[in-house]
């Protein structure tokens, strides 16, 4: 097992060492030795050692106020780097890379020799295959862009390290390029100073794509199409790409004033601009490499009369010349200007593809395949994936927004209160109104600034280009009328094309009742025409567990895919669901291949379409190489999902887990919503409080400012819980449950779900991996350094409920301890806590300091940027954390 990842201790040792060499020349050795000592009496503490945890502890809290601020940068910026040296780990020929491409082949042989399935079966569920991320700027993505990039410059010095042959004097000048990498980090401020804005993290997501996505998806379909080809002897046909792009930065409004129609339309602007100078990158290559003379006698009559020497060259000139065009019309549109269009702008796929095509089947028919299959082929795949649009962006609002902005316009008219009617009402209103031909927005009528915020949204997505809006999300839908009226408004600001409507349910109550609002829209004639045979249905997580607790959620989440999934089937419809997961566990996380796998028979027919949140987007796509073996991921749980679906659950089962999931939301909703002691414990033994006051993202962490708890959205919620250790959303009520099942003489049924059904095995395997986060003493000493001795009641209640709920799940799982089947994982979380915990008691320190300040003083500047760091750190130690 050491041996295993012995190459990654060493290069976390040898980025610690120069991380090391470099706070001694900057700070001083006195800095240094402080540094040192805390690390020594932490990996003690952590072995066991309750005097050098006390040690630990009084050193934390007597550091003076200018050594603070060096502490903490210290074990995050190790923290990160020990991050990067895992994620190398995890590709590197001699590291983990247990997930590689080669993944695939072994998933297709498997599929191959199965006696159930036949070559054709397995051929038509690859050529339907249908991966959809969606991007997301949720505000759990601390990094800045120009740390981020120093980072993955550190990656690649590590892979230019991982070769048994280099020369001395290349081995000193990768070495003295990781100095300099790591010194500029030491010397760059980890916290933005300004919250980004909307456009910000759109051009944060347009640089995922190209670092890292822009080479890596030809890459991965370049490995798909050669394990393909050595299983089952045929590959994907050019324009079969079945990975695609989308983005909700920018178009996501729920709760986020800084999201208008004007920065959607900037966005959409600016993510054209980007894909136009990412293709004239690509042609300028082509033009450079494309100097053959031969060509068919199709190709020669596209270029014309001028292709008598270099005819591909030729054309890839002219499309150059179109792409500057386009790009220098483009750049006036995001000036402000208004430049008259022109013939020459590309403003289509097909003027980029037909070309390029062109020139792929002249090449193969002159006996050049293997030039075909260069750039070429790559710049092909990367229109299909990307297109010129680059992502696609989902427009999301909540509900709420929709129905008042028709109550203003029915008031106005004369009809009444829209808001006041019952559903029938509202149903029959919407789709009389959708059957009209005529208006129903006066022409003169001055509007409010919500309601006319929402029409102007509306007329974003009517003007925009032919396949840059992917989807309608509708947060806290509820009733078939939260659909029919995001089509009424649609259909009002002139949107002259089917655009996908997709309902978000997230509660408890919505995801229970999902089911039956889908049927009665199905049931509607003027529905069934609109749709056309298609249906988006988003399924919330991260506001289900906030609501319920996440034994009940994931449970709900469950049965109302698998409920749906069988409507829309008796319907003939192709139901596309689309997963509104994210990173930590408490937001429906969980190994890529095992969330999968997992799901309902039938959930993946249609595909894959799943947010990817906040700071996974770095860990999963963030590298070419990462990128690879994240889609390789997907693409062989997908395949294996659909054609080697996991069983139906036994009725017995489901029966258990309903009362599993009655019993638990009760349990968390005691504590979450009826304990008067919860708030104020929330408030003090967590830095709730104080996460407002980073500049995370653009979006405030309440959709209502003045609210409460109730208020807090599912991300900081459990943001705070997991800096302080006890990770409460993600396990509070699920271990109780599972006891009092157990108390009931179960246990012999929880085992056998634990081994024969998915479903109910990850959701252990989840629980696992957050009990393994988890720290007893971590959460005391918050506690004891932060809360009022009134509340120690409760803390010491939760923790004691924390202890007993590792027993029960270590019981069911029939392990010694936490993580016995994924010691990867358990290997890259104790080689973190070592430098994770002194962040934590650092934290603690902080807070008490913090709060102490706002009682009697000014705040002092060295507290609060500390205290900044260690919430970023302690994500980073985390990793999976929003």
């Amino acid at each position: 097992m050491n041996e295993q990842y012995s190459a990654m201790r060493s290069n976390v040792s040898m980025l610690g060492k120069i991380l090391g060499d470099t706070i001694k020349e900057a700070m001083g050795e006195n800095i240094l030795d402080r540094v040192e000592t805390i690390r020594k009496l932490s990996k003690s503490s952590r072995a066991g050692n309750e005097a050098h945890r006390q040690e630990l502890l009084s050193t934390l809290q007597t550091l003076s106020n200018d050594e603070l601020l060096p502490v903490a940068r210290a074990f995050s910026q190790f923290l990160n780097l020990a991050n990067t040296a895992e994620q190398f780990h995890s590709v590197s020929p001699h590291g983990e890379a247990a997930n590689n491409p080669e993944g695939i082949g072994k998933v297709f042989t498997r599929l191959k020799e199965h006696p159930d399935l036949d070559e054709k079966d397995i051929r038509a569920a690859v050529e339907s295959l249908s991966i959809e991320l969606v991007l997301t700027a949720h505000p759990t993505e601390i990094a800045r862009r120009t740390l981020i990039h120093k980072l993955v410059e550190v990656n690649s010095c590590l892979k230019q390290l991982d070769h048994g042959d280099l020369a001395e004097y290349e081995h000193r000048q990768i070495m003295r390029r990781l100095r300099q990498l790591i010194a500029q980090y030491w010397h760059t401020d980890e916290i933005r100073k300004n919250r980004p804005s909307p456009v910000d993290e759109a051009k944060w997501g347009f640089a995922v794509v190209e670092n890292s996505l822009w080479e890596g998806v030809p890459q991965y379909l370049r490995e798909l199409n050669e394990q393909l080809e050595d299983v089952f002897g045929y590959k994907l046909p050019v324009e079969n790409v079945p990975v695609r792009f989308t983005s909700w930065m920018g178009g996501d409004r729920d709760g986020n004033p800084n999201v208008t129609a004007d920065v959607t339309r900037r966005v959409l602007l600016l993510s054209r601009w980007k894909a136009i100078d990412l293709f004239l990158r690509d042609i300028q290559v082509l033009v450079s490499e494309l100097s053959m003379t031969e060509c068919t006698p199709a190709l020669r009559e596209r270029v014309g009369n001028d292709s008598e020497q270099e005819p591909y060259r030729l054309l890839m000139k002219r499309l150059r010349v179109q792409l500057i065009t386009t790009q220098n019309w483009l750049g006036a549109k995001l000036r402000g200007e208004h430049p008259m269009p022109t013939n020459d702008l590309i403003d289509s796929n097909d003027q980029l593809w037909q070309p390029l095509y062109a020139c792929y089947e002249s090449l193969k028919a002159c006996g050049m395949g293997i030039i075909a299959s260069g750039q070429l082929l790559d710049t092909l795949r990367r229109i299909k994936c990307f297109g010129i649009q680059l992502v696609r962006i989902d427009v999301r609002q909540e509900s709420t927004r929709h129905t008042e902005a028709l109550s203003e316009i029915t008031r106005y008219l004369g009809l009444g209160d829209y808001e006041s009617w019952s559903e029938a009402d509202k149903q029959a209103f919407l789709v009389r109104e959708l059957n009209s031909r005529r208006p129903l927005l006066p022409r003169l009528y001055e509007l409010s600034e919500e309601t006319s915020e929402v029409l102007e949204t509306c007329r974003v997505i009517a003007d925009a280009p032919a396949g840059s809006i992917a989807a309608y999300v509708i947060s806290m839908a509820k009733m078939p009328s939260d659909v029919l009226a995001v089509h009424l408004l649609l259909k009002e600001a002139g949107c002259g094309h089917n655009l996908p409507v997709a309902p978000l349910f997230e509660t408890l109550d919505d995801l229970n009742n999902a089911d039956e609002v889908m049927g009665q829209l199905l049931n509607i004639d003027w529905y069934r025409g609109i749709i056309q045979g298609k249906q988006m249905v988003m399924i919330g997580y991260s506001d289900s567990a906030k609501d319920a607790g996440v034994m009940a959620a994931s449970w709900a989440q469950y049965r109302a895919q698998d409920a749906l999934i069988k409507t829309c089937e008796k319907a003939g419809i192709a139901l596309t669901l689309f997963h509104g997961r994210g990173g930590s566990i408490g937001r429906g996380g969980a190994p890529a291949h095992a969330a999968l796998l997992s799901q309902p028979p039938g959930s993946l027919k249609s595909g894959l379409r799943v947010t990817e949140q906040g700071e996974m987007i770095r860990f999963k796509f963030g590298l070419p190489e990462v990128a690879i073996s994240s889609l390789a991921l997907y693409t062989g749980a997908i395949l294996e999902a659909n054609l080697l679906p996991p069983p139906e659950p036994k009725q017995e089962w489901r029966e258990l887990m309903d009362d599993l999931s009655t019993i638990s939301c009760e349990m968390y909703r005691g504590y979450v919503r009826e304990n008067p002691d919860f708030v104020p414990y929330f408030r003090s033994a967590t830095p709730e409080q104080e996460l407002g006051k980073l500049p995370l993202g653009s979006r405030p962490s309440k959709r209502r400012p003045s609210g409460g708890v109730e208020s807090l959205r599912a991300i900081p919620w459990i943001f705070a819980w997991t800096q302080n250790r006890l990770m409460l959303p993600a396990w509070l009520g699920a271990g109780a449950a599972l006891q009092k099942v157990i108390d009931e003489g179960k246990q012999g049924q929880l085992e056998s779900m634990c081994h024969d059904w998915p479903f109910f095995s990850t959701r252990i395997g989840m629980l696992e991996m957050v009990f393994a986060k988890a720290d007893l003493w971590l959460a005391e000493y918050y506690d004891q350094r932060l809360v009022d001795k009134s509340l120690w009641p409760l803390g010491n209640q939760l923790r004691q409920q924390l202890a007993a709920d590792i027993n029960v799940v270590l019981t069911i799982a029939n392990d010694d301890h936490l993580m016995a089947d994924l010691p990867w994982i358990a290997e890259s979380i104790a080689l973190r806590n070592v430098y994770t915990d002194p962040l934590n008691v650092l934290q603690a320190e902080l807070l008490h300091r913090s709060r102490q300040q706002e009682q009697d003083e000014e705040p002092d500047a060295r507290v609060e940027q500390a205290l900044m760091v260690t919430i970023a750190g302690v994500a980073a130690g985390m990793r999976n954390t929003g």
